[in-house]
């Protein structure tokens, strides 16, 4: 299986290469010494934050609170943005309460998906919990385009850049409403979608100009080629039906929410371009609905035509045979979306699962194996029995210990 992972990244990066050149254009906000763009926005909330009661933390929190922001979109100019808020109910130390990003896993593309909108999951609140009693401020961003329906944006599902400011620019946002009760210091961690966003945080951590600390980054999205290219090679092979519909159907759910992210700084691509027709129509409901709704419903799709087709999925229309090499979608999947393409000047330490068949254990196991990973400080934890939800929640109380290790209160 690993040689079949070299093959199809070595293709993926040969087909991918006319779309490498980077025409991101940073002209017009403040650029120092590392290229990255400074934080410059003169007004960073937008309203006085809003208390959030969608899940009860009054015994652990002094303060819970929906903000709405500015940050820098991936378009180039400002846009609103919403985070949660937590702080310890405990007083802050003289140099302030340290903040620890919390970036969330993947929810869809549209305002309603933000989870700012929905009580937190259990685990989710179950880690900030302990991170609050251990003397930490946690901030949640929703991400750009999540949670704030005046920005008139989709979620730039993936986009390393964006997801990195969505981070920077909560904690800057964060500081400003809090002042002297936050700290400078800072580390991230994330999960899936926010493992990618935290190590998006990793690189472009100079933005915030703080003390940013580390990055730990569980199952972290990466390698997105190959991890679509490899999934249809192993969904090829299963023979339980039930099995093959749903490894298909999460597929198609990614490719979705990819295409519905892209439109957002691209807005001629189409759903027809990267699917089949209806397949296009179902794929579409990214545009206003969430990835649960969305899965499900492409994968009843499939159910329906298995039922009218002695029971199986040949013939079902779903991806064009080109839509990798479109130049919108390769120029995302080879660059744009890819974390760990240059050295990070922190710590990071990942967590990722043998068993997990959402981000495969190869497909981390490649991100590390590229020459910026091999240049920056990274741990790597791996158990094979961990799948892509227990490597989080059977680790929270490593993640809190990680999080100390790292950002030390005093």
């Amino acid at each position: 299986m690993k040689k079949i992972w070299l093959s199809v990244a070595l293709a993926s990066s040969s087909l991918f290469l006319t779309a490498c050149n980077d025409d991101h254009d940073d002209t017009n906000v403040g650029v120092i010494d590392d290229g990255i763009p400074k934080y410059n926005i003169s007004q960073p909330l937008v309203v006085t934050p809003e208390n959030y009661a969608l899940s009860d933390m009054t015994a652990v929190t002094g303060q819970s609170v929906k903000m709405t922001y500015r940050m820098l979109g991936v378009n180039g100019s400002e846009v609103q943005a919403t985070s949660l808020l937590f702080t310890p109910k405990t007083t802050p130390p003289i140099t302030g309460w340290p903040i620890v990003v919390w970036a969330h896993g993947t929810t869809g593309v549209a305002d309603k998906c933000a989870p700012s909108k929905t009580a937190l999951n259990l685990h989710v609140e179950d880690m900030i919990n302990k991170l609050l009693a251990a003397g930490y401020v946690v901030v949640a961003p929703d991400y750009e385009g999540l949670g704030e329906p005046s920005s008139n944006e989709a979620h730039p599902f993936l986009n390393l850049q964006s997801a990195a400011f969505s981070i920077t620019d909560a904690v800057v946002a964060a500081r400003n409403y809090l002042g002297n009760q936050a700290a400078k210091k800072w580390v991230t961690v994330g999960h899936s979608q926010g493992g990618h966003a935290a190590l998006g945080a990793a690189q472009y951590a100079s933005r915030v100009q703080l003390d940013y600390k580390g990055t730990i980054a569980i199952a972290p999205a990466s390698n997105l080629a190959a991890i679509l290219t490899v999934g249809e090679q192993r969904a090829a092979q299963l023979t339980n039906l039930e099995d093959k519909i749903n490894t298909l159907a999460m597929l198609d759910t990614y490719t979705a929410l990819i295409t519905a992210g892209l439109r957002n700084k691209n807005p001629s691509l189409s759903y027809q371009q990267v699917f089949k027709s209806p397949t296009d129509g179902i794929a579409a409901l990214a545009d206003t609905e969430c990835s649960d709704v969305l899965g499900a419903t492409l994968g009843a799709a499939m159910g329906q035509y298995a039922a009218g087709n002695k029971w199986s999925i040949d013939g079902y229309p779903r991806t064009q045979p080109n839509f990798l090499s479109l130049p919108d979608v390769s120029q995302f999947l080879s660059k744009d979306s890819q974390p760990l393409q240059v050295k990070v000047n922190q710590p990071v330490i990942i967590y990722q699962g043998g068993a997990d068949a959402v981000v495969p254990k190869d497909a981390t196991d490649l991100l590390l194996s590229g020459p910026a990973a091999k240049q920056s400080n990274i741990q790597y934890h791996v158990d094979m029995t961990w799948n892509h939800s227990t490597v989080y929640e059977k680790n929270l109380d490593e993640i809190v210990k990680d999080v100390q290790s790292l950002m030390p209160i005093q």
